[in-house]
C-alpha cells in the first residue's frame, strides 16, 4: 500500500510539473506552399527554439482565398486559429469584421512589446495601418511587380542587356524579340500588374476616396487619357504578337521560365522560384512607364499578405503571438526571409541588414522592388488599395481584359465595363458593412 501511495504521489508530481512547463500552443494558418511553406515552418521552428513558453504551429490551409474563407468560418464556429495570413485584397474585409480581430497595435500596447509602424517601409506600413498610422495587421510577405527579362534572348535579338525603362522602349524590344520567334512580353495577375500598379506608378488613383482608404463609398475612376492610352497600347501590342496573354493568376510566369516569353511583369516574390528553375541568364528591372506622364514614375504598391490576429483567444496565446511578431520583425529574420524568398524586406532594419550582408551586390537587381516602392514618398492614393469585394473586382478586370486581348471590346468599352460592374460590387459591400 505504501509503495502504491508513493507511486501515486510521483505520478501526480510529474503531471503537475508537465502542466506547469507545457508550452502554450498557437495555431498559425497560412497559404504558403512548397518552398515558401518550408520557410514558414523553419521560421516557426526557430522561434519555438528561442524560448520555452510558446509553440507556434504553422498549418497550410490552401490558397489565399481558401485560407481566408476557412479562417472566417472557423472563427464563427469558435475554432479558429490565433494567427491567420490574409492577402492584401482581403484587408478591407478584415477591417470591416468588427469584433473578429485583435489589432496589432492593441496587442503591442497590451503587453508593452513595441511594434512601431515607423520601423516599416512606408508603402508596406501604410497598407496595413489605420487612419492614425497604427498597425492593424502584421506585415509579413510583401511584394511588388518588377520586370524580369531573358538576357540570352535579348542578346540573340541584338538588344543591349539592360531592361527597357519606358513602354515605348519595351515595345521596340518586343518587336525585335518577335523576329527571332520569341513572345515579347507577358504578365501575371493582370489586374495587379497592368492596372492597379500601373495606376500608382503613374500617379493615378484607381478609385475615389484615396483608393478606398478614406471610406467604403469609393467609385472607380478609370476614364482618363492615360488609362485609355495604356489599354490601346497593350491591345496593339497584343494584335502585333508582341504581348501574349498568359492566363489568369500566376500562369504567365511559366512562359518566362520556359524561355517562351523574353519579358515578364511579375511579383518580386517570384524571384526565388525563377532563380531555381530557369536555364538562362536573366535580369530584373523596374516596371516600364510612359515618360509623357507628368510625375511618372511615382511609386509601386504592394501585394502579398499580412498576419491577422483573431479575437477570442487567451492572454497567453496573445502574449506568445506578439513575441512571435517581434521575432519576425527583427533585422536578422526579416533579412533572411527577404533574401531567401524575393519578398520585400518590410522593415528598414532588414533592408540595411541585407545591404550589410552584400546581398544586392551578389544578386544584381534583387533590390529593384525596394527601389520601386520607395521611388517617391507615397501619395494619399498610392499607399495601396483598400476596397471591399476586391477579389470579385479582380475577376471583373480579368474578364474585361480578356475581351481586350481577343479584340471583342475597345479600351473605352473595357473601362466602362470595369467601372460599372466594380462600382456595383463596392455598393454591395458598403451596404453589408453598414
Amino acid at each position: 500500500m505504501k509503495k502504491l501511495i508513493t507511486q501515486s504521489i510521483i505520478l501526480i508530481s510529474l503531471m503537475a510539473s508537465s502542466s506547469v512547463y507545457a508550452k502554450t500552443q498557437i495555431q498559425f494558418w497560412h497559404a504558403m506552399e512548397g518552398e515558401l511553406g518550408d520557410e514558414v515552418a523553419k521560421l516557426s521552428k526557430e522561434f519555438n527554439a528561442t524560448q520555452t513558453d510558446y509553440e507556434i504551429i504553422p498549418v497550410f490551409k490552401g490558397t489565399y482565398e481558401e485560407n481566408m474563407a476557412t479562417s472566417i468560418a472557423a472563427f464563427r464556429a469558435k475554432k479558429g486559429p490565433t494567427i491567420t495570413q490574409v492577402f492584401e485584397v482581403g484587408t478591407a474585409t478584415m477591417m470591416a469584421a468588427k469584433g473578429a480581430i485583435f489589432p496589432v497595435h492593441e496587442l503591442s500596447s497590451k503587453f508593452n512589446i513595441p511594434i512601431d509602424a515607423k520601423d516599416y517601409l512606408p508603402a508596406v506600413a501604410g497598407y496595413y495601418s489605420d487612419s492614425q498610422g497604427r498597425l492593424i495587421s502584421m506585415p509579413f510577405n510583401s511584394s511588388t511587380p518588377v520586370l524580369y527579362f531573358n538576357k540570352d534572348l535579348f542578346k540573340k535579338a541584338g538588344l543591349d542587356l539592360n531592361p527597357p525603362q519606358t513602354w515605348e522602349d519595351l515595345q521596340i524590344a518586343a518587336a525585335k524579340l518577335k523576329e527571332i520567334g520569341s513572345c515579347g512580353l507577358t504578365a501575371q495577375y493582370q489586374s495587379w500588374t497592368l492596372l492597379e500598379n500601373f495606376s500608382a506608378w503613374h500617379g493615378l488613383a484607381l478609385t475615389t476616396q484615396n483608393n478606398g482608404f478614406d471610406g467604403f463609398d469609393a467609385k472607380f475612376m478609370l476614364n482618363t487619357p492615360t488609362h485609355l492610352h495604356h489599354l490601346k497600347f497593350l491591345q496593339d501590342m497584343s494584335k502585333n504578337g508582341e504581348f501574349t496573354y498568359g492566363g489568369r493568376g500566376d500562369n504567365a510566369t511559366s512562359r518566362f521560365i520556359s524561355g517562351n516569353c523574353a519579358m515578364l511583369i511579375s511579383s518580386s516574390g517570384s524571384r526565388a522560384g525563377i532563380e531555381s528553375e530557369v536555364k538562362f541568364k536573366y535580369g530584373i528591372g523596374m516596371m516600364p512607364y510612359y515618360a509623357s506622364v507628368a510625375g511618372a514614375p511615382q511609386n509601386s504598391i504592394i501585394g502579398g499578405a499580412s498576419l491577422w490576429v483573431l479575437a477570442g483567444k487567451s492572454d497567453e496565446e496573445y502574449k506568445g503571438t506578439i513575441h512571435f511578431f517581434k521575432f519576425l520583425g527583427s533585422a536578422k529574420v526579416g533579412a533572411y526571409w527577404h533574401q531567401k524568398t524575393g519578398y520585400l524586406p518590410v522593415t528598414f532594419a532588414a533592408y540595411e541588414q541585407s545591404k550589410q550582408d552584400g546581398f544586392y551586390e551578389k544578386n544584381p537587381g534583387s533590390d529593384m522592388a525596394i527601389k520601386q516602392i520607395t521611388n517617391k514618398p507615397p501619395l494619399s492614393f498610392t499607399r495601396g488599395i483598400r476596397l471591399g469585394n476586391f477579389l470579385q473586382i479582380r475577376v471583373v478586370v480579368d474578364e474585361a481584359f480578356e475581351k481586350l486581348w481577343s479584340n471583342k471590346a475597345t479600351p473605352a468599352d473595357v473601362i466602362k465595363e470595369i467601372e460599372t460592374k466594380s462600382d456595383a460590387l463596392l455598393r454591395k459591400f458598403e451596404k453589408t458593412v453598414k
